[in-house]
């Protein structure tokens, strides 16, 4: 008996396929698993570097830090610590160290006040004046940096001389207008507002030029519509330049608190000429001057990490803070 076609007996090959065999892929040569691996690595090892020294310079030294503030452990002998768990931070909120702790706060929160809005309102203005035609603008573009360029050890001395008690220009100039000499470092608000005055000093050319470049970014046409309207060189200040600036005097604002925050070297050397860091009686010693006397003063390391620990959750809180403006500013759009 014959087999159909295709019936498919037992025992029969089967029929083979019609049309071309599918060729099978070449293997990858060494050039190309090269280009692949530079394609996809190249990003990741150029950003390595970063990440490297961040962890070694940045991260290591905060979490070593956290972990010394659990100890009690003498600047003169590392090797040797005992863990005392919260300790330190009982102690300085509530115990021996509260009183120092809670005047460091009071006075790191008034230092930023006095320092932080008089800057920032006369770098305002001092940008207003600056984006405007003016004779020499580069002049006093570049003048203005020069106080952020001077050393604050040679600011601070220098305003130091200014506001001595004896033959400081300070109470020459009060003496003038019939003022009694001030002993400026003797009193919680004198030695405060001197304090402040430095730092506004060194800071207000600096936020200065970054609301210039901010307000050189507005458009130009909003001016002009407001000009046809008939609004002033004030309202126009008011209405378009201030609102625009928003998210620049808002980041101005924060770097602003943060470096209040870790404000050192000012009420430190204010009065070095007398040997008092602080004050005689901490009338304006910060939470960074605190910190500098718990660890190399005192030679208590676990305490001075635990006011380092405790001024990083205050930046994180800012730093909170200001994530929230920021999304309601950008919610208000």
């Amino acid at each position: 008996m014959t087999d159909r076609p295709g019936s498919g007996c037992a025992g029969s090959p089967p029929p083979a396929r019609s049309g071309p065999v599918p060729a099978r892929a070449p293997h990858p040569t060494w050039r190309a698993r090269l280009h692949r691996w530079d394609t996809k690595g190249s990003p990741y090892a150029f950003v390595a570097p970063f990440f490297l020294v961040f962890a070694v310079f940045g991260l290591f030294p905060l979490l070593y830090t956290g972990w010394l503030s659990l100890h009690q452990v003498s600047l003169y002998d590392v090797d040797r610590s005992r863990w005392v768990g919260l300790r330190n931070y009982t102690d300085l909120f509530t115990g021996p160290l509260g009183h120092f702790f809670w005047n460091a706060l009071g006075n790191t929160v008034t230092l930023g006040l006095l320092s932080t809005v008089p800057q920032l309102a006369a770098a305002l203005g001092l940008a207003h004046l600056l984006n405007h035609q003016l004779r020499a603008r580069s002049f006093f573009r570049t003048a203005l940096l020069a106080p952020y360029a001077t050393s604050v050890a040679a600011a601070t001395l220098v305003f130091a001389l200014i506001f001595s008690p004896e033959a400081g220009l300070a109470n020459w100039l009060l003496g003038l207008v019939g003022v009694g000499p001030v002993d400026w470092e003797a009193g919680r608000w004198s030695s405060q507002f001197a304090i402040a005055v430095i730092v506004t000093w060194r800071w207000t050319g600096y936020n200065a030029l970054i609301y210039l470049a901010a307000m050189q970014a507005v458009p130009g046409e909003l001016y002009e519509a407001a000009t046809i309207d008939g609004a002033s060189r004030w309202r126009q200040f008011w209405h378009v330049t201030v609102p625009s600036l928003r998210p620049t005097i808002l980041f101005t604002a924060v770097v602003s608190t943060i470096g209040a925050t870790q404000l050192f070297g000012e009420p430190f050397l204010f009065g070095g000429h007398s040997g008092h860091q602080g004050g005689v009686d901490n009338q304006y010693e910060t939470l960074g001057v605190l910190m500098y006397d718990q660890g190399f003063r005192d030679s208590m390391l676990g305490r001075a990490c635990a006011v380092a620990w405790t001024m990083f959750a205050l930046l994180l809180l800012v730093g909170l803070v200001n994530a929230l403006i920021a999304r309601r500013l950008r919610a208000s759009r």
